[in-house]
């Protein structure tokens, strides 16, 4: 995967902690409880937390870049390691005013019950994202 021209990604809450899945694990979920014999109430998790930097970190290292962090807070940015240019920062404008610290699912109950487990890893999932980004980009369009 070869990266184009990028310029500075701006984010918010870099510690904010999130249970990352992929869409089509969880509508295979959403599968498996509808042909469930009794309805129930079901959560669709990994019960993996990464935080948005280690995501971030994780989308650069798809295209082989690795980022040096530096700062703290709203003063916090990464550098290309190779290159020394900024490719992230924190703004503040992207700070969620009721942010959770932390989100993380059990699906303990899905996986006894209906035998679902996520079926994507979110190293795969990342993989998978950054190539769709960069193919949306180089053929011009968003979706």
């Amino acid at each position: 995967i070869k990266l184009g021209r990028l310029d500075s990604l701006e984010l918010g809450n870099l510690e904010a902690q999130r249970d990352w899945g992929y869409a089509e694990d969880y509508v295979q979920g959403m599968h498996q409880m509808l042909q469930a014999d009794t309805s129930d109430t079901f959560v669709l998790a990994t019960g993996r937390t990464q935080s948005i930097r280690e995501f971030v970190d994780m989308s650069f290292a798809a295209v082989d870049m690795q980022l040096e962090w530096s700062g703290r807070g709203e003063q916090e940015y990464a550098v290309d390691a190779a290159s020394g240019k900024t490719l992230v920062r924190v703004n503040p404008r992207f700070f969620r005013p009721a942010e959770v610290d932390t989100l993380i699912g059990d699906a303990g109950k899905a996986r006894e019950l209906l035998n679902w487990t996520p079926a994507t890893s979110l190293e795969a999932l990342c993989n998978m994202m950054v190539t769709e980004d960069i193919r949306r980009h180089e053929v011009g369009r968003s979706w």
